[in-house]
Formats: C-alpha cells, structure tokens, sequence
C-alpha cells in the first residue's frame, strides 16, 4: 500500500470531525504540520505563539478563519493560557484536544548555565505544558471528554551528553503525562506523549545549514537512524491525530517513540 493512499483515505475519513483542538506552538514544524493535518481531517484548531510574525501570518491564512484562530501567547505565563482557553470557547463552544507543543532547546554545561537558562527550559517545556493542562481541564472535566497530548523527546529516554537541562525537563514531562492520564482517567480525559528522535524541522535545516558541510553532516546523521533517514513532521502529526481520535480511547498515559528505532540501539 503507497503512502499517498494513506494520505488521501484518511483526509476523506475526517477521523477528527466535530472536534475542537489547542496546539501551543503551532506556527512552524511538529505543531504547523499538526495543525494542518487535525484541519484536514475534519477539527477546528486555535494556533498558537510567543509572537506574531510572518509564519503566524501564513499558517492562519492557510487553514482561514473558519477553521481556525491564532493566539498570541506565552505558555510560560498560565493568566495566557487561561485567556487562550476562554478564547476558544469563545469561538468554537469547547475544547476536545490539547497538544502541548511549544518547547526550546536549552543546551548548557551545567556548571556553566545561568539561572536563567535553567528557568527558562522549565518554564516552557515542562511548566508550560502543565500551565495550559490546567487551564483546559475545568472544560474537559465538565464535558467528561477530553485528549490530552505532550510532545516530548527521544531526550526524555535517553540522554545525549551537552544537552543539560532539557532532557531533564523533557523527563518530567513524561511523568506529568502518566501522573495526569492515571488521575483523571476515570472522568474521561486520556493524557498521553509523543517523543520524537530527529524531525526536520525548519529549525533542524537552520542547524544543517550552519555546519560547515550541511549535506555530509545530514547524512552522516540519517546514517545514525536504523532506518537510515530523518523523519518528517507529518510523521509525528500522524499519530497526534490518531491519538486525539476516538481510535485511541483506550490509550492513555502512554509515550509513543517517533524516533526511527534509534532510540533502542545499543551501539551505533
């Protein structure tokens, strides 16, 4: 079976018809291929970003106003994401899904990093997944209804020297995603996460074009994977969509690698 039957039956499905979807940090890479794939398949999404720039522009302008509304805000800062909520209520009545998507890169020696560097990872990759939880669980809770869904990382399972603090957050994460999906699984809401390995993004072609030979170091990193090649964002939008699906149900306070098997070799 191709990869293009896939696509296509399953934008005819529309497995996400009627729903109502937040995904932070949804204007480039994992959480812009996300959006447009819940689009595709029948939800209306609420995007989101710390600024308001020219890919916050185009991504709104692709999926129109119909289906979708930007909010500009900082995940760091729970009053946003209060608001945010309430905005989408606004517009849409509900909210049936949430992907917690927004999340930086901090790479520090620890003896090295500031305060503020350390604050900082937290405050987005692990706080702020938990700021907009808890914005959104009054509503779900009420509607005894609701997916939850963290993007995590490969870094939340195994470590990679000259990456400190961020596996640690992401680590974290993972356990607020299998200490919610077990507290509230009983009134309906499933929290699971999805830990991608390598995905080329806009900012991981920003990296590869910073080296100084962009095309050796991009093989030299597919030959890393056992599949031998990166990953694509549509890949993990993927199985976000399947996990917000009522297909899912019986899933919760899971992680699900996206990482090529990399994850599970011993030795290179």
């Amino acid at each position: 079976m191709n990869e293009s039957y896939l696509v296509n039956n399953n934008q005819k499905c529309e497995r996400l018809r009627g729903k109502v979807a937040i995904i932070t940090g949804s204007t480039l890479g994992i959480g812009a291929a996300t959006a447009r794939l819940f689009v595709q398949q029948g939800a209306r999404v609420v995007l989101n970003s710390h600024i308001h720039d020219a890919a916050a522009e185009r991504i709104s302008s692709e999926l129109g106003s119909g289906h979708s509304l930007f909010v500009q805000a900082d995940v760091a800062d729970a009053g946003a994401m209060r608001d945010m909520v309430d905005k989408t209520i606004a517009k849409f009545g509900k909210v049936d899904v949430l992907v917690n998507n927004a999340g930086m890169n901090v790479f520090a020696d620890p003896l090295q990093m500031t305060d503020e560097e350390w604050q900082r990872c937290f405050s987005v990759d692990l706080e702020g997944a938990w700021n907009t939880t808890r914005a959104v669980l009054p509503f779900m809770l009420e509607q005894a209804a609701g997916s939850i869904i963290n993007i995590a990382s490969v870094h939340g399972h195994k470590i990679i020297p000259g990456c400190f603090p961020y596996p640690v957050a992401k680590h974290a994460l993972i356990g607020l995603t299998k200490s919610l999906g077990i507290e509230y699984a009983a009134r309906g809401i499933r929290v699971n996460s999805i830990s991608p390995g390598l995905i080329m993004t806009e900012a991981i072609q920003s990296w590869f074009a910073s080296c100084p030979d962009p095309v050796a170091e991009q093989q030299r990193q597919a030959a890393l994977l056992p599949c031998r090649r990166i990953g694509m964002p549509e890949e993990v939008a993927y199985t976000a969509v399947f996990l917000a699906s009522d297909e899912a149900r019986f899933i919760n306070a899971t992680d699900i690698l996206i990482d090529g098997g990399r994850s599970q070799l011993y030795h290179d």
